[in-house]
């Protein structure tokens, strides 16, 4: 941690040379140093040091300019009142806009309910995806936090150190950012589970000594091969970091069996040079079979390179050795960011990014589906955020994707018109079926057909969120197709049958009123509504030949011709030890499947059926039999509710939509009254008082509905 401008300056005259770039770092200093004057943190430092240590940070990873100013300005609007215009006015628009992005993440409170928490974990991840260098700035500000966690209290703790393992780690990770996410998983562990955290950190320091022993003498021995073949190098000891021993023994593993304790990492100039040194030290120290990768020759998504080996070393232990270039080592510790500061032209570099970064596509192409935000959160740790496999094509590009993905994803994720023409995968040269689980380094090979179309069963197959909302939009597509198709030609048929030309129908001036009337966008969007039905070709004519008629006394008109349907009710209502017997349904109280029910034996009528609160049968306490409703009815039986809405012209219509949704048959309506409210009186069909009750439920859900009740005559 720092306290100085000085340490800052210092760490970027290592990487930034333009001297107007480095004076523009220090005016954002100068500028949030003034404004912070005299506030302090929870911590007790002077809140610059915030700020200061944030910048620090993205120095390390050597992020660009912009950033720095960002990061040193990062707490000015919320904390100072400083408006972003201001900020604009003197630093300009793309520092500027990096402050905004970062304010608004930063302003989210993380107390409240889960729902609330789902909700801005959300809010999170879409901001980051605004411009790639807000996650640089947001995982760096996270980390400062972190490192100043204990000034908090424990709940408090345990809660940010869950949200960082859960969403920010993760992100690090895709970034291949691993100096940040190795410093905040251990910390995550630190506050989540401090006594696991302790107990490892104790055996760590037991063995330090012991393990220093055995990785200096390997060194020593590596250093002399290459030595020995004029190879320039340098050798470091890598330490295991502590949550990545937790996980192992959260699996399972003994802390003796973790045998990558003893690591080391070489370092030469060249591409070339790494393979030699593997050479030479393979050479003399057997390999372990099955735990050699090759990240050079097929780099990882997040553009980490490195040879990966492990090997029976001296003294028989087994040490893990790494082997890269100066240049991949700055890649594999600070990650994208790396290479931003040597880039001109921005926008350039942020459209590479995404390229770069499938996970960073993936977040942006689930956020525009139209999902709730748990189950954005949900697909985002599925899609994004869960352990990974690489794959390959046959051309060599890697591919990342959720372990358990199968060929159907692959394709998906290659492309939408791959999936759609998928007619079968070859892994590794041999034929697979679709639900084959792709493992690391597989190199897959999709084959198409352009005439070949998606399954539905794909959706039951594929694992990823992405390739199940490609599948299902295909389908939506040809279905929607077929309805707009279906729906221009029933529309056309009616307009001959009532006479009524073409032309004069289709002019721009009729279909802007229609589709003002119906609420719709364009003319594809109407013939998809006739195809499926929401609503009539001759709804359509009427609402522009019948102007005069408003859309309410239509409604009215249809339902109140149409011919009410009776119904036998002989078999649905059980007659306590009477088989044979006339039974009405009372129409005062109009009972329902489901209705608590009584009967009520009339002279020459058989039984008539009443709820049991009808008040008609209330004074009456003899000539009652049991019954009850037959468990096997699918009948709908009538009932009547009294609506009283707020006066509006489309309320009707929203009514009547929604039996749309609960199976409901709508058998009549009559308005009662026009006063201050509206108040109708809705005969409906429906199966049972389950979906009685949700309907009702509905209605009383919008806003112009004042109350619904069930009617008793």
């Amino acid at each position: 941690m720092i306290e100085t401008y000085e340490q800052l300056e210092e760490k970027l005259k290592q990487y930034l040379s333009e001297q107007k770039q480095l004076d523009k770092i220090k005016e954002a200093y100068d500028f949030a140093f003034e404004h912070h004057q005299g506030q302090k943190r929870i911590s007790g430092e002077d809140f610059i040091v915030h700020p200061l240590n944030v910048a620090y940070i993205l120095s390390e990873i050597k992020a660009d300019y912009s950033t720095i100013c960002a990061a040193l300005l990062h707490e000015i609007n919320e904390q100072c009142n400083v408006e972003i215009s201001e900020i604009e006015e003197i630093f300009g628009h793309e520092i500027a806009k990096l402050v905004e992005s970062i304010t608004k993440i930063n302003r989210i409170s993380f107390s409240g309910d889960t729902d609330a928490l789902i909700s801005n974990q959300r809010k999170i991840l879409v901001g980051l995806t605004e411009d790639v260098r807000v996650m640089f700035l947001k995982l760096a500000d996270r980390l400062h936090n972190m490192r100043t966690l204990w000034a908090l209290d424990e709940k408090t703790q345990r809660e940010k150190a869950k949200e960082t393992l859960d969403i920010f780690t993760p992100i690090a990770h895709r970034l291949g950012i691993n100096s940040i996410k190795s410093e905040l998983e251990d910390l995550s562990l630190r506050y989540s589970k401090p006594d696991v955290y302790f107990q490892i950190v104790e055996k760590l320091n037991k063995s330090k000594v012991q393990r220093d022993n055995y990785i200096n003498k390997m060194k020593e021995s590596i250093s002399s091969i290459l030595n020995e073949n004029g190879i320039e190098h340098k050798i470091k000891g890598r330490s295991k970091s502590i949550y990545s021993i937790y996980k192992k023994l959260d699996k399972g593993k003994t802390f003796d069996e973790i045998y990558d304790f003893l690591a080391l990492r070489v370092y030469v100039e060249t591409k070339e040079q790494c393979y030699q040194v593997l050479g030479l030290i393979h050479s003399k120290f057997k390999p372990m079979p099955h735990r050699f990768k090759d990240y050079i020759a097929m780099p990882k998504t997040n553009m980490y390179q490195s040879l990966h080996t492990t090997v029976f070393g001296v003294d028989g232990m087994v040490y893990e050795v790494q082997i890269r270039t100066y240049e991949m080592d700055k890649v594999a510790e600070n990650g994208i960011a790396s290479h931003w500061s040597y880039k001109e032209g921005k926008s350039d570099m942020q459209s590479q990014m995404e390229q770069k970064l499938q996970f960073f596509r993936v977040l942006m192409e689930l956020n525009s589906n139209n999902s709730s935000d748990q189950e954005y959160i949900d697909m985002v740790k599925e899609d994004v955020l869960k352990e990974s496999v690489y794959v390959f094509t046959p051309d060599g590009d890697v591919i990342e994707l959720p372990k358990g993905s199968t060929p159907i994803d692959f394709a998906y994720r290659v492309h939408s018109k791959v999936g759609d023409t998928m007619i079968g995968a070859l892994v590794n040269n041999s034929i697979v079926p679709l639900d084959y689980e792709l493992k690391d380094n597989d190199i897959v090979k999709i084959k198409t057909n352009k005439s070949s179309t998606p399954s539905r069963e794909w959706i039951n197959i594929a694992q990823t969120t992405q390739a199940k909302n490609k599948i299902k939009a295909f389908f939506n597509k040809t279905i929607k197709d077929d309805y707009a198709s279906l729906g221009e030609e029933t529309l056309n048929n009616e307009l001959k049958k009532r006479k009524i030309p073409l032309a004069s129908f289709y002019t721009q001036d009729n279909l802007n009123k229609i589709f003002a009337y119906f609420k719709i966008a364009e003319i594809n969007e109407l013939y998809i509504s006739i195809g499926n039905n929401k609503f009539t070709a001759t709804q359509v004519i009427n609402a522009l030949y019948e102007e005069e008629k408003s859309k309410e006394q239509i409604v009215l008109d249809r339902i109140q011709n149409k011919t009410v349907t009776s119904h036998n009710i002989k078999n649905n209502i059980l007659v306590e030890g009477i088989d044979d017997i006339k039974v009405n349904i009372a129409s005062c109280c109009s009972p329902i499947c489901g209705d608590d029910i009584i009967g009520y034996i009339t002279k020459g009528h058989g039984i008539t059926i009443h709820r049991s609160i009808c008040p008609n049968i209330s004074d009456f306490n003899e000539r009652f039999i049991d019954v009850r409703w037959n468990p096997n009815v699918q009948e709908k039986y009538r009932t009547s509710l009294l609506i009283r809405t707020i006066q509006d012209k489309n309320i009707l219509m929203e009514i009547i939509a929604k039996t749309s949704n609960s199976d409901i048959t709508v058998e009549s309506i009559k308005n009662i009254s026009e006063d201050d409210n509206y108040l109708y009186e809705l005969t409906i069909s429906v199966e049972n008082i389950t979906k009685l009750n949700k309907y009702i439920n509905d209605l009383t859900m919008l806003k112009r509905v004042i109350s619904v009740e069930r009617l008793i005559k």
